[in-house]
């Protein structure tokens, strides 16, 4: 095996001699092969030893028969006394996510100290298709299918290719002695019930199933992989992002194949899940345009001929604007107040405003619009409700949430952004302009 091991990490180039890492040891058979081999293999690494204090003198036995083996290793030896239960208390965790939850975060915080290059984790090929087949009972999409990488971020798993057969005859082998840890007996995890119970059940319906599984879920990887480059083909192509919000038409997704699952890699980033995606996709067949959909961050909206996705409105506390001002800041800009005299060259951008100084009563009020609110366009005669002046320039229910308004006593001088009122208006006959001019 140790042939096997060299050429595996050589050829995927996970290990480097001249580097040193840390190897997480529980003391059982999986940790004590791999440590083993590390030696023989001639990498330099440190040893990290959680004792969960779980199991009393048991756990105790654990953490002095791994001391014991990193000083056969050469190895230095770290030890952490984890307040297991006291961790799951707090942050109402299962025992196993509490354990795993410490013990990453401890691992992480000796390779930064020690300059360490990876953190190495003895996970093998059966601990493989047990996460792959817990994953289908999750109901994962075709990532969960992907397994574990033999290296993600800092994190290195060499013993991805070779069994726990494998691992079992070569300690024979070498004569090897290590931990039974007693709760890998029991069958109340779903982890332990698929190992003991399930999968051998599996891996005896034919000599080659365990090769034809794995052969499989590779294939999978390799299809799914080819899935998010196309995403990301289509994504580029098809997603419009433009002031902090994203949209994209009907026409872009809708005819396609799969359309749920090419969503779904879109919206699951903004906290969308799987069941969410699907009845937006049935409501996108149905034509309900108007209804939202919502994550905890973000907010879906379906329009006329698109979906538009946007973050949450934060609460916007009115500003007020006293005459001396020079500037106020909204979330999507900074704003200049500039003061003119005489003839002006009159700016038409919608952006920035040019009123009637004279016209105006200070303090101004910077507000977010509300249902009732009426102002008379520029160019019009008559009130009208802002709610009916969006619906005419067809501004999406989702963006009307970001639309504020500019007031001088009770009366709307500016829909901010689209249109000013035609009171407030710059004119010919303007001595004084009040210039809101975005920087």
């Amino acid at each position: 095996m140790i042939e096997a091991f060299i050429e595996h990490i050589k050829n995927k180039s996970l290990l480097d001699s001249n580097e040193k890492y840390l190897l997480a040891c529980s003391g059982g058979l999986d940790s004590v092969c791999l440590g083993t081999l590390l030696y023989f293999s001639k990498i330099n690494f440190e040893v990290a030893h959680v004792n969960f204090q779980l199991r009393e003198k048991e756990s105790d036995d654990d953490e002095k028969f791994v001391r014991l083996l990193a000083e056969s290793w050469r190895s230095e030896f770290h030890v952490l006394h984890a307040e297991t239960s006291r961790v799951r208390q707090e942050k109402n965790l299962s025992t196993q996510m509490a354990a795993r939850e410490i013990r990453y975060d401890w691992f992480e915080k000796i390779r930064k100290t020690r300059n360490l290059q990876g953190i190495i984790i003895a996970h093998h090929q059966d601990d493989q298709l047990e996460t792959i087949f817990l994953n289908l009972l999750r109901g994962t999409g075709i990532e969960g299918l992907y397994g574990m990488a033999d290296r993600r971020g800092f994190l290195i798993r060499p013993l991805l290719p070779f069994s726990r057969k494998n691992i079992l005859d070569y300690a024979k082998e070498k004569s090897l002695k290590w931990r039974e840890d007693s709760s890998n007996t029991k069958t109340d995890y779903k982890r332990n019930k698929l190992r003991l119970d399930v999968l051998p059940i599996i891996y005896n319906t034919s000599e080659d199933s365990r090769a034809n599984l794995i052969t499989s879920f590779n294939r999978l990887k390799d299809t799914g992989r080819a899935f998010s480059g196309l995403f990301e083909l289509w994504k580029s192509k098809s997603i419009l992002d433009q002031d902090g919000f994203q949209s994209v038409k009907f026409e872009d997704f809708m005819h396609l194949d799969g359309t749920a699952s090419i969503l779904y890699f879109w919206l699951r980033s903004y906290g969308f899940n799987s069941d969410q995606v699907q009845e937006i996709y049935q409501s996108c067949l149905a034509g309900e345009a108007g209804k939202f959909f919502q994550s905890p961050d973000h907010i879906l909206n379906i329009d006329r001929n698109q979906l538009i996705l946007a973050p949450k409105a934060k609460h916007f506390d009115a500003i007020e604007i006293s005459e001396n001002d020079l500037g106020f800041i909204l979330p999507e800009g900074k704003y200049e107040i500039l003061k003119l005299k005489g003839e002006v060259d009159l700016d038409k951008s919608s952006m920035n405003a040019m009123l009637d100084l004279d016209q105006l009563n200070f303090p101004l009020t910077i507000r977010t619009w509300k249902e009732g609110d009426r102002f008379i366009p520029l160019g019009m005669k008559n009130s009208k409700k802002i709610s009916d002046f969006l619906i005419d320039l067809k501004i999406p229910l989702i963006k009307k949430q970001e639309i504020r308004i500019l007031e001088s006593g009770e009366k709307i001088a500016w829909i901010i952004g689209y249109r000013i009122a035609d009171w407030a208006k710059h004119t010919a006959a303007t001595r004084k302009t009040l210039y809101l001019k975005k920087r």
